[in-house]
C-alpha cells in the first residue's frame, strides 16, 4: 500500500467545508455577483486609519509578527476592562474556536450546542472527534436554560452560545446570561460568540469577571471593523486558560500587517460609530423592501437580517436559488424551521437597489416551482 495513512476520525469524515464561498459560486454561474449580501462581512469597509497603518506596515512584512501581540493585546485590555494576560489574538473567531476545541475536547468528549448554530463550530467538534449533542431553538432563539440542561444530562465539557446570534440574528440579555452562568455544571465551559456584539443593543453583552475560567468569550475584528480579510480575532478569559492556549496555538500565524490595522481600527470610534449608523439604515432598508414585497423580517442585534419568507425550507431555498440566480448573494439557516428565513447582510445603498430590483422575481419564480 502506497500513499497516506489516515486516522479512522479523519477517514470517517465527510468531503465537506462549513461554507461555499461567494467566489466559488461566482465560478460556478460564470459571473459575478451584483451585490455581495452572504456573508455578513461589513461592505461599508474599515476605518481609513486601518488602511493606512496596514499600508505602512508594508515594508515591514518581511518581519514575522511579534508572537506575544503585545501592542493590541495591551489596547484590547483596555477597552475589556481586563489585563494582557487575559487575552488571546488568533485568526478570527473561526481560527480561535479550532483552538478552544482542540484544547478542550478529546475524542469521545460531548459537546453541547444549538440545531442550526454556526457550523464552523460543529466542523471543529467533528475534527477532533467529540460527540455534538443538540437541541432546538426556542422560537428563533437559543435556548440558553436548554443548553446548560443538556450539559448537565450528557456531562459536557463545552457550550456553544453565539450572542448575538447567527444565523438568526436574536439575542440574550446580557443579565440573563450571567444568571445562566450559575447554573453552569461543574467542568463545563462556555463558549461565549460575540462576534456581532457591537451592532447589539445596551445591556447584551454580560458582565463577566475576565478571570472566571467558566467562560471563554470570542470577539472579531470581521464584523463592525470592518476586517474579515484580515483574520483577525479575541478570546478573553482568565489568564491560567489563556496561558494554556500557548501549548497549542500557532504562535506565528497572525499577519503582522493586519495586527497593525486592528490597532488603528480599535482606535478609531467614529469610524465604528458610522459602521453602526450605515447598519441600523441597512437594517431598515432591508425590512423596507420585505415588507414592500410581503414579507416580514425578524429583530436583528446584527449586519444581517433574517428575512421570513412565509412558508417552508423548500420555497425560502428556492427563493434564495432565485436571488443568486439574479446575481445577489445571500444565505440561509440550514435547519428548520428557521430555514423559512433568508438572512441578507445590511449593504450599501446600490447593493440593496438590486436586492429590490431582483426580489419580486425570484419570489415568483419561487411561487411557480414549490407547491404551496
Amino acid at each position: 500500500m502506497t500513499g497516506p495513512r489516515y486516522p479512522d476520525l479523519i477517514a470517517a469524515l465527510p468531503e465537506t467545508v462549513p461554507f461555499v464561498g461567494p467566489e466559488v459560486q461566482e465560478r460556478a454561474r460564470g459571473a459575478l455577483f451584483k451585490a455581495r449580501l452572504g456573508a455578513n462581512e461589513s461592505v461599508f469597509g474599515p476605518s481609513p486609519f486601518a488602511i493606512a497603518a496596514i499600508q505602512d506596515e508594508a515594508a515591514e512584512v518581511w518581519k514575522y509578527a511579534d508572537p506575544s501581540h503585545l501592542d493590541l493585546k495591551g489596547a484590547l485590555a483596555a477597552k475589556m476592562a481586563c489585563a494582557p494576560e487575559n487575552i488571546l489574538i488568533g485568526e478570527g473567531i473561526d481560527g480561535l474556536l479550532g483552538y478552544l476545541v482542540r484544547l478542550l475536547v478529546a475524542p469521545g468528549d460531548a459537546v453541547v450546542t444549538s440545531d442550526g448554530a454556526y457550523p464552523t463550530f460543529n466542523y471543529h467538534v467533528n475534527g477532533y472527534g467529540g460527540v455534538l449533542h443538540k437541541i432546538p431553538y426556542a422560537g428563533d432563539h437559543e435556548n440558553l436554560g436548554g443548553l446548560i440542561e443538556k450539559a448537565a444530562e450528557v456531562d459536557a465539557k463545552l457550550i456553544y452560545l453565539a450572542n448575538p446570534d447567527n444565523p438568526m440574528g436574536s439575542w440574550h440579555s446580557g443579565a440573563a446570561i450571567e444568571a445562566a452562568l450559575e447554573t453552569l455544571p461543574d467542568g463545563c465551559v462556555l463558549a461565549l460568540d460575540e462576534a456581532y456584539i457591537e451592532f447589539a443593543p445596551e445591556g447584551t453583552a454580560p458582565r463577566i469577571d475576565p478571570e472566571d475560567d467558566r467562560v471563554v468569550r470570542l470577539r472579531t475584528f470581521s464584523k463592525a471593523y470592518g476586517m474579515a480579510g484580515a483574520r483577525i480575532g479575541y478570546a478573553i478569559s482568565a489568564a491560567p486558560v489563556i496561558r494554556a492556549f500557548d501549548k497549542i496555538r500557532n504562535h506565528f500565524g497572525m499577519n503582522r500587517m493586519a495586527l497593525a490595522g486592528a490597532l488603528a481600527a480599535l482606535q478609531d470610534t467614529e469610524w465604528l460609530e458610522e459602521v453602526l449608523r450605515l447598519t441600523e439604515d441597512a437594517r431598515g432598508e432591508i425590512a423596507r423592501i420585505a415588507e414592500a414585497n410581503g414579507l416580514t423580517t425578524l429583530p436583528s442585534a446584527t449586519n444581517f437580517v433574517a428575512v421570513d419568507c412565509g412558508r417552508d425550507g423548500d420555497f425560502a431555498r428556492a427563493v434564495l436559488a432565485g436571488l443568486i440566480d439574479r446575481g445577489v448573494f445571500v444565505r440561509m439557516p440550514f435547519v428548520a424551521p428557521q430555514d423559512r428565513c433568508i438572512r441578507i447582510s445590511a449593504g450599501q445603498s446600490e447593493d440593496l437597489a438590486v436586492l429590490e430590483e431582483t426580489l419580486p422575481a425570484a419570489l415568483a419564480a419561487a411561487r411557480e416551482t414549490v407547491s404551496a
